[in-house]
């Protein structure tokens, strides 16, 4: 596990592009350097930008902010909030997207596209990428009826990428709650911080993927998950029976499009979709936040900006810059490696079929 430098951590090491690569303006930034308003005096217009294209995203497809919003997880989990998992892959670079938690799972990269658009036609070259995550995320919680909040700015974007350090570091959906709470500590976040930030899922879908295991063989026992309440059982058989494609998506609540506690209310009730949601209500040192927040929305709410605030401080301090498209790091050509993205992308389908994220 790499460590990521928080308010009280340094340091860490991330998969490099060639030396010929660094070219000018790379610098580094630490946690004392991001701040609100950051873009105040060289892109005011900066974060209206951003939310402008989150709304007409959810007006295009509501889903898309769900998705969005995840992006600050698989992102600062992985080597610091650097934008890193928007690399496409090149002939020398695995990149993050394709890593087992991400390929066929995050989505819409196309609304950070159309947001860096946006930016770069009114100040050129000055908000990075791995900002525009931190702004979107919160925008796309805004949007749907859950907290605003002041996010601190000032990042910069990785030169490089690790689908290694995504592949070995972010949780699968088998995940239960002992395990979650000891990849939390691993970067300052307490119990109290997985379960708030566990509620990000109160949005969006997941795919028949992630719970088949649960409806048919959970802990290799040939049943299902007797966590799972009898009539929500049930409903999901119909949605994912064996015969399913598994790509088939389901609601994370019952509210899928609003951002509220009834995720958490869900979980009291046995109707959480994915293990490693439900397993919170079903582990005592988890349980007391579960309930807490099936009953207080205001203090989800606050906690859940607070778990926000700390992800987003998860530094590298490595050498950065402010790419001027997300996908490519300056100095690349966007759109050269499509064919070689499918290819990979293909084999890792198949090497996923038959690994933990299963």
């Amino acid at each position: 596990m790499p460590k990521i430098t928080t308010q009280s951590q340094a340091d860490t090491s991330i998969q490099m592009v060639p030396l010929f690569l660094l070219l000018l303006h790379i610098t580094t930034v630490s946690v004392a350097d991001l701040r609100p308003g950051f873009y105040s005096e060289t892109c005011p217009k900066a974060e209206s930008i951003v939310r402008d294209v989150m709304k007409k995203a959810l007006i295009r497809e509501p889903r898309s902010l769900a998705s969005v919003m995840r992006f600050q997880f698989h992102d600062c989990f992985v080597n610091g909030c650097d934008a890193s998992m928007l690399l496409d892959d090149t002939p020398t670079m695995l990149g993050e997207k394709l890593a087992l938690a991400n390929i066929n799972s995050l989505r819409s990269y196309e609304v950070v596209d159309e947001v860096k658009e946006a930016l770069e036609k009114v100040c050129a070259g000055v908000v990075s990428c791995a900002d525009i995550i931190i702004m979107a995320s919160r925008d796309a919680v805004a949007l749907t009826g859950g907290p605003d909040w002041g996010v601190r700015l000032g990042r910069l974007d990785s030169l490089g990428a690790s689908q290694e350090d995504s592949n070995n570091i972010m949780p699968s959906p088998r995940s239960n709650a002992s395990y979650l709470i000891d990849l939390f500590q691993k970067y300052n976040l307490s119990v109290k911080d997985l379960v708030a930030l566990s509620g990000s899922h109160s949005i969006g879908q997941g795919r028949c993927f992630s719970i088949m295991f649960r409806l048919y063989n959970q802990s290799g026992t040939g049943r299902p998950d007797p966590a799972i309440e009898p009539k929500f059982r049930e409903k999901l058989d119909k949605l994912c029976p064996l015969t399913v494609d598994q790509n088939m998506t389901g609601d994370l609540d019952a509210t899928p499009v609003i951002f509220d506690n009834q995720y958490f209310k869900d979980l009291v009730s046995g109707r959480g979709f994915l293990n490693s949601d439900q397993t919170l209500f079903t582990f005592p040192q988890t349980r007391k936040f579960v309930e807490l927040y099936s009953k207080d929305q205001d203090q989800f709410f606050k906690d859940f900006v607070e778990g926000m605030l700390k992800m987003g401080d998860l530094q590298s301090n490595q050498p950065g810059e402010i790419r001027r498209k997300c996908r490519v790091v300056n100095g690349l050509q966007p759109n050269i490696f499509g064919k070689l993205r499918r290819e990979r992308e293909d084999s890792y389908n198949v090497l996923r079929r038959n690994s933990r994220f299963c």
